[in-house]
């Protein structure tokens, strides 16, 4: 796991600095962090939903420009997940209570981003991510539960952002943006598949004419 983790940051810093040597203006890198709404799906249903958890996500970004208008984005990101008031059996001390899970993943969305508006300012990002767990515990007891989970998460990413100049070559940017889990997070999984489900609020900076 720590080798897949290793090769995947390696591979998208070698991506971020190949498009770094192309002409100026045609990359962009950021950084980032963002309050995170996290919940996980039960079946095929939304209405099957748990309650919701409060994490974090921060990290760093690479979009680098086809045109003025799209571009293609990549993003290396802690990403905390889980759900609130789950159920856990403490299979060595026959003790049962509710708690919050805790999910943190190590997640790279790359994604499509269309730049509109007569500024191009705001922009429109949207395409796969796939998530590593770096690690699973439950709230209230502290247990570690990560072996309950399948080691990758896939599913789709988008977001909607607005840049603001706030100096030569730097800009903040304001975004939302959300995650739909498409595979099943748990490990040897007999019922209903669980599917992960995300929404940020973000602010950052992203630096231009590297």
């Amino acid at each position: 796991m720590k080798k897949l983790i290793v090769c995947t940051a390696l591979l998208i810093s070698g991506v971020f600095n190949m498009y770094a040597q192309s002409d100026k203006g045609d990359f962009e890198l950021g950084v980032g962090l963002g309050l995170n709404l996290s919940n996980v799906v039960v079946g095929s249903s939304a209405e099957n939903s748990t309650n919701s958890k409060i994490g974090v996500n921060f990290g760093v970004s690479g979009e680098y420009y086809f045109s003025n208008r799209w571009g293609i984005k990549a993003e290396l990101l802690y990403d905390s997940k889980g759900w609130g008031d789950g159920f856990f059996e403490n299979e060595n001390t026959n003790e049962s209570y509710t708690t919050d899970y805790n999910v943190n993943y190590l997640t790279v969305p790359v994604m499509a981003n269309w730049h509109f508006g007569s500024t191009r300012r705001w922009y429109l990002n949207f395409g796969p991510y796939i998530g590593f767990v770096l690690n699973a515990e439950e709230d209230r007891g502290g247990t570690d539960v990560k072996d309950a989970f399948n080691s990758t998460d896939f599913g789709i990413a988008l977001g909607i952002g607005h840049k603001f100049d706030i100096a030569e070559n730097t800009k903040l940017f304001v975004e939302y943006d959300a995650q739909s889990g498409l595979s099943d997070i748990f490990a040897n999984n007999l019922g209903s598949s669980v599917r992960n489900g995300r929404s940020s609020f973000n602010v950052g900076l992203i630096f231009t004419n590297l």
